[in-house]
């Protein structure tokens, strides 16, 4: 065996351990939920402090049958334990993880959900490590710790994964990594929200989404406020108001701390160079598997860009890049396997929406 194809197959045998892969079963195999999931683990809700007081909600599922001490799998994210970055569609998303044997925790991030604290989007990381820093990283390094000492039956590993907003989170991690993560998997990461993720695209303001996500998110911690657009066509409803003042004022934007980051900071400065991930991790202090799709609109920029800020110094050959023919996170959705099986699901998806009877 050649030395390329050891390293493939060595970098085969950890993607199966630390990522979620996408499976070759089709997508109407998936849909077993929670009456699997409660079959397979013992659920625990617990409060994890941080170093500050604050307590942070988390989820821990512990299979019912092992053999020998366990890894963790963490996957922390704004969207609430039961959604997506949660426990929603992990017995399908996870299988080979679930088959394999891990510790699975989900927790809700600062402010969002059920945890304490207040939310910031995309939280800076601390501008120096230390005494008195709280950020992404530090709330991290506490759950992890408190899991190596309140979790029995744990053989003192960590992989965190994570897609979109999780998939910073994995990111941001590595700032100050917990010694016993030993692997990171950012997916369809938040690279940078104004050169060419979610918000901005080099500077180009995508209204409807900046305007919707921070309506969502910010609105409400548990996201019980949707965005509602006045009227059914939502283009239609943006181009009836004169000035994006008078669009603010209508929907109350102005209280939503992201929205008046857009309004006061058009152009790139601190506030988003602060939100960086490539401009400030510039390798990978542990292996980290950067994940995206090539159909992904909404962080296409954010893996590639990642990847190869932290490829400037991988003396340690510790970063990896998958990117494939994939929409955004449809790897964990769905099996994607082929162009047809997806034209065929859109397709039924169109018929159902837009039957006759509607």
């Amino acid at each position: 065996m050649t030395d390329l194809e050891t390293r493939i197959m060595s970098m085969a045998r950890w993607l199966a351990l630390v990522l979620l892969c996408a499976s070759s079963r089709p997508v109407a195999a998936q849909s077993t939920g929670e009456v699997q999931l409660s079959r397979l683990f013992d659920r625990r809700e617990v409060r994890i402090p941080m170093r500050d007081g604050v307590e942070l909600f988390t989820v821990i599922l512990a299979p019912k049958r092992a053999d020998d001490p366990l890894p963790f799998i963490l996957s922390r994210t704004p969207y609430g334990t039961a959604g997506w970055g949660g426990t929603s569609g992990i017995e399908y998303g996870f299988q080979e993880l679930i088959e394999e044997g891990y510790i699975f925790v989900f927790q809700d991030i600062r402010g969002r959900f059920q945890s304490q604290g207040t939310f910031v989007m995309n939280r800076p990381a601390c501008a120096q490590r230390g005494p008195g820093c709280v950020d992404e990283a530090t709330d991290t390094w506490d759950t992890v710790e408190w899991l190596l000492d309140n979790v029995p039956d744990n053989n003192g590993r960590v992989g965190q994964l994570g897609i979109s907003y999780p998939g910073w989170l994995a990111n941001a991690t590595a700032f100050e990594p917990h010694p016993a993560i030993k692997a990171l998997s950012p997916q369809a990461t938040m690279g940078d929200i104004w050169m060419g993720d979610d918000f901005f695209h080099q500077g180009a303001f995508r209204l409807s989404y900046g305007l919707e996500y921070a309506w969502g998110m910010e609105a409400s911690s548990d996201r019980s406020i949707a965005p509602e657009p006045g009227r059914y066509d939502t283009y239609d409803w943006y181009l009836s108001f004169p000035t994006l003042s008078a669009l603010a004022a209508a929907v109350g934007a102005d209280a939503w701390p992201t929205w008046r980051l857009f309004a006061t900071h058009p152009t790139y400065d601190s506030v988003w160079s602060a939100r960086s991930i490539p401009l400030r991790l510039t390798n990978a202090p542990i292996p980290t598997l950067s994940v995206g799709g090539w159909w992904d609109q909404e962080d296409i920029y954010g893996t590639t860009n990642a990847y190869a800020a932290m490829e400037t110094d991988d003396s340690a050959d510790k970063n990896f890049l998958v990117v494939g023919p994939w929409y955004h996170g449809q790897w964990f959705l769905e099996a994607g396997d082929t162009l047809r099986s997806e034209e065929r699901r859109v397709g039924e998806e169109c018929r159902s929406r837009w039957a006759p009877d509607h």
